[in-house]
C-alpha cells in the first residue's frame, strides 16, 4: 500500500513554466532582523471540493504579507464498506489529498513560500526518499517533519514496515539526503538536497511523553538530527510557552522556536481543543468562555484573547507567530490587523 500524495505530481511541472524555488523558513527569519513575522497553516480541501475553497481561506490573509504558509498532510483513514453478502470490507481512504500539489498551487497563485508537512505514518523510507526527490525537482526546499497521528480509530501509532517510528529518524533521513547520502548504497556521489527542516514542539508536553523532561529530550534528538527550527503546538497560556523556550535553551536547543496559536471561534472548541490537543485553558479565558451563549460570543472572546496573546508574544521577541486557521481566516485576520 502506498498512500503517497506525491503520485499526484505526475505532469505537475507542466503547469508551471519554471521551478518553484522557495526561500527557506530560516532565511525568512534571518532577513527579518528581529521583526516578528507572520505565517499560518491551512488544511487541504476535502476530496471532491474545488481548490477555490482553500483559496478563499488564504486570500484574506495575504494583505499581511505572510512569510510562509504550511499545508498539512492527512494520512489514510479506514472505512468499512458493506458488501452484497452482508459482510464488510475494510478500505483505506484519504479525505484531504493533494498536500504538495496545493503547495505548488498556492506558490503559483499568491507568490508566497509554502511548507508541506511530511509524516512518518503510512510511508516506508524508500517512499519518503522518493517524495523528497519529487519536492527537490519542483524546487521546494522547506518541509515540516512530523511523526503524525495514529490511523483514525486506532489508539497507538504503528509505523509502516521499514518506515519511521519517530520524527527524529525522519529528520535524520532528510539530513542525510542534504549530505548527498541516499538509501541506495550504489549512489556514491549523490546530489545533496537542500531542505530546511522544521519540527514540532510541545509547550505543554506531548501527551504520550512521560513528563516534560523526557519530551524535551526527544525534541533535542530531532534538533541534533538536523532540524533547523521548531514550530509549537497551539497553546493559550503564553507563560507556558516562555517556560518552554527557557527549558529548551537550558538543554542546548538553540534553533529558532516559533509559537503556534489558534483563536477559539465556536462553542465546540471549548471542549474540543483541550481534549484533542491536550492543552490547558487558562482560568481567565475559561471564565469568559463560560459566559458565552453562542458562537458569535465565543468568537469575540477568542479574538480578544488572540490579540492579547499576539501582542505579548511580539513583545517577548518571538521570531514569527504561526496561526492555525483550520481553513477559517476571518478571526486570524482581525487578530493580526489589530496586534501587528
Amino acid at each position: 500500500m502506498s498512500p503517497f500524495f506525491f503520485k499526484q505530481l505526475w505532469g505537475l511541472t507542466c503547469i508551471f513554466d519554471t521551478q518553484i524555488f522557495t526561500v527557506k523558513v530560516t532565511e525568512h527569519l534571518d532577513n527579518a532582523k528581529g521583526k516578528t513575522l507572520f505565517s499560518f497553516e491551512v488544511l487541504p480541501s476535502i476530496k471532491g471540493r474545488d481548490i477555490q475553497d482553500l483559496y478563499n481561506g488564504v486570500e484574506p490573509l495575504m494583505e499581511f504579507d505572510p512569510s510562509f504558509i504550511n499545508v498539512t498532510y492527512h494520512r489514510e483513514e479506514f472505512i468499512y464498506k458493506k458488501l452484497s453478502n452482508g459482510l464488510h470490507e475494510k478500505i483505506a481512504a484519504r479525505k484531504r489529498p493533494g498536500t504538495v500539489s496545493i503547495c505548488a498551487a498556492i506558490k503559483n497563485k499568491f507568490k508566497v513560500d509554502t511548507v508541506p508537512h511530511l509524516i512518518c505514518g503510512g510511508f516506508t523510507r524508500d517512499e519518503t526518499e522518493l517524495a523528497l526527490i519529487d519536492m527537490q525537482y519542483l524546487g521546494m526546499n522547506n518541509i515540516l517533519a512530523l511523526r503524525g497521528d495514529p490511523v483514525k480509530g486506532e489508539s497507538t501509532f504503528v509505523p509502516e514496515k521499514d518506515g519511521h517510528a519517530y520524527a527524529s529518524t525522519l529528520v535524520q533521513q532528510v539530513s542525510m539526503m542534504n549530505q548527498g547520502r541516499y538509501i541506495d548504497d550504489e549512489i556514491v556521489e549523490g546530489i545533496p538536497t537542500d531542505f530546511c527542516i522544521g519540527v514540532a514542539g510541545y509547550p505543554e508536553k506531548h501527551f504520550e511523553a512521560q513528563n516534560m523532561k523526557t519530551d524535551l529530550r526527544y525534541l533535542k534528538e530531532k534538533v541534533d538530527a538536523g532540524a533547523h527550527y521548531i514550530v509549537t503546538q497551539l497553546f493559550f497560556d503564553n507563560q507556558k510557552f516562555f517556560n518552554f523556550v527557557e527549558e529548551c535553551r537550558s538543554i542546548g536547543i538553540n534553533v529558532p522556536i516559533i509559537p503556534g496559536i489558534k483563536p477559539i471561534t465556536t462553542l465546540k472548541h471549548i471542549a474540543f481543543l483541550p481534549k484533542t490537543f491536550h492543552i490547558d485553558m487558562p482560568e481567565a479565558l475559561a471564565d469568559e468562555l463560560e459566559k458565552c451563549k453562542n458562537n458569535q460570543q465565543v468568537t469575540e472572546v477568542g479574538i480578544e484573547w488572540g490579540i492579547q496573546q499576539t501582542k505579548e508574544l511580539i513583545a517577548y521577541g518571538v521570531p514569527c507567530i504561526h496561526y492555525y486557521t483550520m481553513g477559517k481566516s476571518e478571526a486570524v485576520k482581525k487578530i493580526v490587523k489589530t496586534a501587528y
